[in-house]
């Protein structure tokens, strides 16, 4: 019988007890995550499957991002601009030279121009997205197969 109460009180004890944690509010740890999410994505212009989203410029107004491009793909960098200027853009493969080009812009408006090489510079009539769209040239052999650098930068009339 005595050996029932110390059960007992044993038992009463543990469904009592409060596990000990750190006092921290939800919304704390909440907004350090978000704000580090948010801190990650706006840091870098990454390559998200096809697409280059062009969030950032550098301090002269230029946007830098590395991509990777294999033979039978495009690469769409995406990037919007408030003003209307002249664009320069520049790809630059990584691994030696290879057939890559801009082979198309695509406007706001939903209209094209294109092809352009390895370098463009355009003039920009229209405030909005942009779309340049990255492939091989269909006209020439070993499409190139690997990382390459992108830049691009839009500067006011």
């Amino acid at each position: 019988m005595r050996g029932c109460w110390i059960i007992l009180t044993i038992l009463m004890f543990s469904c009592n007890h409060k596990q000990n944690s750190p006092i921290i509010p939800s919304n704390m740890t909440d907004t350090i995550v978000v704000e580090q999410d948010k801190a990650e994505d706006s840091i870098y212009n990454r390559q998200k499957n096809d697409t280059i989203s062009m969030l950032v410029e550098d301090e002269n107004g230029k946007y830098t991002a590395f991509g990777t491009i294999d033979s039978i793909s495009h690469i769409y960098v995406k990037f919007n601009n408030e003003d209307t200027g002249n664009l320069t853009a520049v790809i630059t493969p990584i691994e030696g030279t290879g057939n890559i080009r801009f082979n198309q812009i695509l406007f706001p408006d939903k209209t094209a121009d294109g092809p352009f090489g390895k370098e463009m510079v355009l003039e920009l009539k229209q405030t909005g997205e942009h779309t340049l769209i990255i492939g091989h040239s269909l006209m020439a052999d070993h499409p190139y197969r690997g990382k390459f650098k992108v830049e691009l930068q839009v500067v006011e009339e």
